[in-house]
C-alpha cells in the first residue's frame, strides 16, 4: 500500500474524481443512500488516500478542531473498496488517520461519525462511543472519540 496526505489544494484533478468515485460507489450506490456527499467541506479537510497498484482503494477526510465549527479534531468519510475490505486495510487506515491527527493536532480529542455497525471496529482502534445512537442520511450512526490523555 502507498499512502499520501494531501490538502484540498494539492488534489491532482485525476485524485479528485477517483476520491469522489470510491465515496459515491459504497455511500450512495452500496448502501442506497441518496445523500449529498459534496458538502462543501472537502476545502477544509486533509485528505488520506490509499492506493494499491496505483488504484485509489482506500480514503478518508481529516478535519483539525475547528474546521467547520466543530470543537474536536474529526475525521469521517472512512472508506475502503468494498472487494478489499477485510484484509486490514481499512485498520491501517484509521490508524493513519489516527497518526496524523496525533502528529499535526497533538493530543486532542477524535471524534467520528460511525455507522453503528462498524462500533466493534472503531473499538479495535480505540474509539469509544458516547450519547445515543443517531440517524445520519437514513443510516443509524453513533458518535465515538478517541482521548490521548
Amino acid at each position: 500500500m502507498e499512502w499520501a496526505f494531501k490538502e484540498f489544494d494539492e488534489l491532482e484533478l485525476r485524485e479528485l474524481y477517483e476520491l469522489l468515485k470510491l465515496r459515491a460507489s459504497v455511500f450512495v450506490v452500496e448502501q442506497d443512500c441518496s445523500y449529498q456527499d459534496l458538502d462543501g467541506k472537502d476545502y477544509q479537510a486533509t485528505h488520506l488516500l490509499g492506493y494499491q497498484k496505483d488504484k485509489l482503494i482506500a480514503y478518508s477526510r481529516i478535519f483539525r478542531s475547528g474546521a467547520n465549527g466543530k470543537k474536536y479534531a474529526m475525521i469521517g468519510r472512512i472508506i475502503t473498496q468494498k472487494q478489499n475490505r477485510r484484509k486490514g486495510i481499512g485498520f491501517n487506515l484509521v490508524k493513519k488517520s489516527i497518526g496524523f491527527c496525533k502528529n499535526y493536532y497533538g493530543n486532542e480529542t477524535i471524534k467520528i461519525s460511525a455507522q453503528v455497525y462498524l462500533k466493534k471496529f472503531y473499538s479495535q482502534c480505540g474509539f469509544v462511543e458516547k450519547g445515543k445512537s443517531y440517524l445520519e442520511d437514513g443510516i443509524p450512526h453513533c458518535a465515538m472519540y478517541l482521548n490521548h490523555t
